[in-house]
């Protein structure tokens, strides 16, 4: 490689922390990702999900809590990951820390943006497989489309927004995307 071959730069949570104030962004193993404020449909869609979640959780697993972005996820114990999911569930309460979720959640949802799509279809789907997030959720209000990864079983199921959605980490939960139609 010659001199003037381009540096590769890496960067950690300190730096990711060290931006300027409102800047909005991610880390994932080491590389920067900015990312713009969500939409009016995109918060519509975000506040009814974790509503419908809050208020089966209250009812029947108190164990279990769920957080709305901006919540900081660490999904490895090094310092080039960060992540804030539109909508996380944790079952395990020692995972919970000031800062925020100290590795995998058991459920997350991610409501695709524009500007998010290779992000949530590709870099995020791998990154929680392999971080051992148990359910995965890419809700896509543009494509009326919700794939949900179920990692523990290895299956994966295509909805629309017309369908109710069960919850793979629950027994008896789901919910109606039927109900999201006035949001758009």
């Amino acid at each position: 490689m010659n001199a003037s071959a381009e540096k590769i730069e890496y960067y950690t949570i300190e730096d990711l922390y060290n931006l300027p104030e409102g800047t909005r962004a991610e880390l994932i193993d080491g590389k920067l990702y900015m990312m713009s404020a969500p939409g009016v449909v995109h918060q519509r869609i975000s506040s009814y999900l974790h509503n419908e979640i809050y208020n089966y959780i209250k009812k029947n697993h108190k164990n279990c809590e769920p957080f709305a972005a901006p919540f900081a996820v660490f999904l490895d114990s090094d310092d080039k990951t960060y992540l804030e999911p539109d909508i996380s569930v944790i079952c395990n309460k020692n995972l919970l820390t000031d800062k925020g979720c100290s590795g995998a959640p058991d459920w997350i949802i991610e409501i695709v943006s524009p500007n998010s799509r290779p992000m949530d279809y590709y870099k995020k789907l791998m990154k929680y497989a392999s971080a051992g997030v148990r359910e995965y959720w890419i809700v896509d209000y543009e494509k009326n489309h919700i794939i949900v990864y179920n990692f523990e079983h290895d299956t994966v199921e295509d909805f629309s927004f017309s369908n109710k959605v069960k919850a793979g980490i629950y027994e008896d939960f789901e919910i109606d995307f039927s109900e999201i139609a006035f949001y758009k």
